[in-house]
């Protein structure tokens, strides 16, 4: 049960955009594709709710096949839910005829039953008779939601629906959204190029890049486990420091750390929060000079400079507790931890 995509291809001309994906999506999961603009993940849903035709590959939905070469089964019998970037509300229509645009085939009691329980969900059921221009942003998108949820779909669809909200309200958009998706107990496939919204979203995530799957995963495993260098930037940001490997440990500028790699050239990419702040004169710590110190909000920011050992200057950041404070000019000791470095060849990505 659930949704499977097998070997999924797609081009669009000579452009090849898809390039063998398959993901399998099981009932109650969100899964999220992030990755940058222009690599599929959009045309992926596209495939899926059946406004592309398949080329080559197959989809099928709860034991279904909705798609597999020359053969198609029309949008309006696929059972998906789809709410877009721009939300797609009729203007001339209430929040109501809206949300209950889709359940034609229901007489009217069953069709206001519906749309009323859709509204619920989404906490809109005072504003069925307004319309979509009266209503804020996080609004528009709830009552596309709502009008997603309201035929009862056996998986739903979100392509960038967060993307036209401010941050604050993004935030309690996306909080409202997830608790909607949790408890309608179906799978969800959401589009994102924010790997921040993928990580608060998703049970798992696959990364794409170039139109395959880079790394699939819990946000656990992407985030502490990168595959290579493109997952562990996208997932977050990192602090590049050369590495030279011997006998499986990376020699770099912050000391020593294992590396199951090759002996040779490699790069350490850590996290900000894996970088100690230590006092002065510590001993077997790399000595450092505070740059910078900003306070975040829930943490601070500090931008030291760290000597490399053969004549340059390394410009890292730490992520600290916010109470801590740092002076421009003042000396420090830097340690890192292994749980949030990463050693990749130099020649890796």
């Amino acid at each position: 049960m659930g949704l499977h995509l097998h070997d999924i291809h797609h081009a669009f001309g000579a452009k090849q955009v898809l390039r063998g994906v398959s993901l399998d999506v099981a009932p109650g999961e969100i899964l999220c594709l992030l990755g940058p603009s222009g690599d599929g993940k959009t045309t992926l849903l596209r495939l899926i709710a059946g406004l592309e035709p398949l080329q080559q590959g197959r989809i099928t939905l709860d034991g279904t096949t909705l798609a597999e070469p020359g053969r198609d089964m029309p949008p309006e019998a696929r059972r998906v839910g789809f709410v877009f970037q721009d939300y797609a509300l009729f203007p001339h229509l209430t929040v109501a005829d809206n949300v209950g645009f889709g359940l034609s085939r229901l007489s009217r009691p069953e069709r206001a039953a519906r749309v009323a329980e859709a509204l619920a969900r989404v906490r809109l059921e005072d504003r069925g008779a307004a319309w979509p221009l009266q209503l804020s942003g996080g609004m528009q998108q709830r009552v596309a939601l709502a009008r997603a949820l309201a035929p009862r779909p056996a998986v739903l669809l979100l392509d960038e629906a967060f993307a036209s909200l401010d941050a604050r309200l993004r935030e309690q958009v996306r909080d409202d959204t997830l608790h909607v998706l949790q408890q309608s107990g179906i799978p969800a496939l959401i589009v994102t190029h924010d790997a921040e919204e993928a990580m608060f979203m998703a049970d798992r995530i696959a990364l794409m890049r170039h139109g395959q799957v880079e790394q699939l995963g819990t946000p656990e495993e992407l985030y502490l486990r990168p595959k290579n260098p493109f997952v562990a930037r996208f997932l977050g940001e990192v602090n590049e420091v050369p590495a030279m490997v011997l006998s499986g440990v990376a020699r770099s500028a912050l000391g020593d750390l294992p590396a199951a790699l090759p002996d040779g050239p490699a790069r350490l990419l850590l996290r900000p929060e894996g970088l100690r702040v230590l006092p002065a004169g510590t001993n077997s710590a790399a000595r450092a000079e505070v740059e910078a110190c900003r306070l975040m909000g829930a943490t601070t920011m500090a931008h030291m400079a760290l000597p490399d050992g053969e004549g340059h200057v390394l410009h890292v950041h730490a992520r600290l507790p916010p109470g801590v404070v740092l002076r421009r000019g003042e000396a420090v000791c830097l340690a890192a931890d292994p749980e949030r470095a990463f050693a990749f060849p130099l020649g890796d990505g």
